[in-house]
């Protein structure tokens, strides 16, 4: 049975994890915008996370997780292996995939909580392709914030957004983006689905193209299990799919935040039964 090393798997803040593996056929030709399914065990839920970051040479794969119900409590028990690592999935960043295309194009990055973990390696290929973007990124406090100094070091310039301005701005990243919003050509959105919508009401007034992930909608992130429908330009689309990304004024928002309530008792039920299955381990 083929099973993966895993070199580290440590806690970032109060919910969230950085996991790093080693996935050589997984990084080979992974790109920027697509993401990968774990499983803990062998009977353990398929689990859809962004590639965060990647090393071709050493094949090494890193990810960033927020533990939001049973079965991402459940990875913060790996240690040194995984069961399983299914990717590439998904399609890339489009802005990624042919970054000549866009030479010379003003770009901005929102992110939103751990929405960061996807921008991050979109900007960072952007960079080595001759492309510098800005980023805007928000969170509820500056626990929350993440991977600031990687961040940092790769992007043009960066703002912070709190909503209780323990950091940066006090607001929203949509504050920051309207005093600036004609700075740029391209905004690419990535995070909680309200921010995203918020995001493409303000640039839609401009007219500035929007790409959004709709990846908080998956669920098993094979195409099978239908969780992450939604509606672009009036057709059924699934995330894990035809996306993650698509264009933010072709999205129906109100759809997608009603789909992310179907399964809130069943999580939440699933949730207490893992908690009791994990308290009688040892992490």
């Amino acid at each position: 049975m083929i099973v993966y090393k895993v070199l580290y798997n440590k806690q970032l803040n109060k919910d969230s994890w950085e996991m790093e593996i080693k996935a050589p056929l997984v990084v080979k030709n992974c790109m920027p915008g697509q993401f990968v399914i774990l499983m803990a065990k062998e009977d353990s839920e398929r689990i859809p996370l962004t590639i965060y970051d990647f090393d071709r040479k050493k094949g090494l794969l890193k990810v960033i997780y927020q533990v939001i119900g049973g079965s991402t409590e459940e990875l913060t028990y790996v240690k040194d292996e995984i069961f399983s690592v299914s990717g590439p999935l998904g399609n890339a960043n489009e802005i990624c995939a042919d970054p000549k295309k866009y030479l010379g194009k003003r770009i901005c990055y929102i992110a939103g909580g751990v929405g960061i973990a996807p921008v991050y390696p979109q900007v960072k290929y952007l960079k080595e392709n001759g492309i510098d973007c800005d980023v805007i990124y928000g969170a509820r406090n500056v626990e929350l914030l993440l991977i600031r100094d990687e961040c940092e070091k790769i992007v043009n310039k960066i703002s912070y957004a709190t909503d209780d301005g323990s950091y940066g701005t006090k607001g929203f990243v949509t504050d920051i983006l309207k005093e600036r919003i004609n700075d740029y050509d391209i905004v690419v959105a990535i995070g909680p689905v309200i921010m995203m919508k918020n995001v493409v009401a303000l640039t839609k007034k401009f007219g500035i193209d929007t790409i959004v992930s709709m990846n908080p909608l998956m669920v098993d992130g094979s195409g099978m299990c239908g969780a992450c429908r939604c509606e672009v330009d009036g057709k059924p689309r699934f995330a894990c799919i035809h996306g993650p990304e698509f264009d933010g004024f072709k999205v129906d928002f109100d759809l997608a935040l009603k789909r992310m309530k179907i399964y809130h008792e069943e999580e939440a039920e699933k949730w207490e039964m893992m908690k009791k299955k994990l308290s009688k381990e040892k992490r």
